[in-house]
């Protein structure tokens, strides 16, 4: 029986970037469209929000800094103090702006690699609903003092970000290349290298594009299928679809493992009018329980 998702926050527009934060056992997530950010707390069923001057791309807490920030907003990764009230949030300063070249880009998705370096990617700015200028991202490495190194350019769309350190393996999206990438992954620098595709929605004529990604203990991974209706369990080692989640939202946006055992999945969705309209509940965040499968802890960015 295939697990049935549950719906545990009120839609929003563009629903993204989940991260579960074991201190707080709440789930931060943002609505880029609504340039807002956005904190869930289960034990409370408390959602709150607040906005900001900017599309938002992502929210993942400083490390050793309590109700501190780094977030995605526009072109520039700030530093933002929250204490999860609503309308409460406050931009400290800009930690680093990138892709001058093209000032309609913006960041779209970003994780703390396993030792806390900021991974962030970016991506082509909207000319209208649904279309983006492509061959514009790129993909950035933020390191604790502030130094970027751009890891990757001429990309579609920045997403899904994961690590598997065991295999030394480091995965990644480009979301309009309709496939997963694998890269090897350096602990001790945080360089990548030698990428290859692991898997092609084409071999298993899946609709819609990659998203957002986590990977579970098992060494499997967990992919929001955008305009696919689903969550995919992949194994990254031998390429097979393992499984396929329905999820009540076509716009499937991204996932990560929460609870205090890591053992409940949450998942991101959206409901972005780009000429079907997507009603509810298309926007909101899910839950899946009973999967059988345990995820790692959301890591946190260290900045100095």
């Amino acid at each position: 029986m295939s697990p049935d998702p549950q719906q545990v926050t009120e839609p929003v527009t563009l629903g993204e970037g989940p991260h579960w934060d074991n201190a707080e056992q709440a789930l931060y997530f943002i609505s880029t469209y609504d340039h807002t950010i956005h904190k869930y707390v289960p034990a409370q069923g408390k959602h709150t929000r607040s906005k900001l001057d900017g599309r938002t791309a992502f929210i993942i807490p400083i490390e050793g800094k309590r109700h501190h920030f780094v977030v995605g907003l526009d072109r520039k990764v700030v530093e933002v103090v929250w204490t999860g009230e609503d309308d409460a949030a406050r931009v400290l300063r800009t930690v680093v702006e990138v892709d001058q070249q093209y000032p309609d880009n913006r960041f779209n998705d970003a994780k703390a690699d396993p030792r806390g370096r900021l991974f962030a990617g970016t991506m082509g700015g909207e000319y209208e609903p649904g279309k983006f200028h492509l061959k514009r991202g790129s993909l950035y490495r933020i390191d604790p003092d502030g130094k970027v190194q751009k890891l990757e350019e001429n990309l579609d769309v920045s997403n899904g970000l994961c690590w598997d350190v065991s295999q030394n393996a480091f995965f990644f999206v480009d979301s309009f290349e309709y496939a997963i990438r694998r890269y090897d992954y350096d602990i001790s620098t945080g360089n990548i290298s030698n990428p290859k595709i692991i898997f092609k929605f084409q071999d298993y004529n899946l609709e819609g594009i990659a998203d957002g990604m986590t990977i579970d203990t098992d060494g499997n991974l967990w992919v929001a299928n955008f305009d696919g209706h689903h969550v995919l369990k992949i194994d990254p080692r031998s390429g097979i679809l393992l499984e396929k989640i329905r999820i009540p939202a076509q716009q499937v946006t991204s996932v990560t493992f929460g609870d205090c055992t890591f053992e409940e999945l949450y998942v991101t969705t959206a409901c972005v009018d780009r000429g079907q309209h997507h009603p509810p509940p298309s926007g909101a965040t899910f839950v899946l329980t009973n999967l059988g499968v345990r995820g790692y802890p959301n890591v946190n960015v260290k900045l100095y």
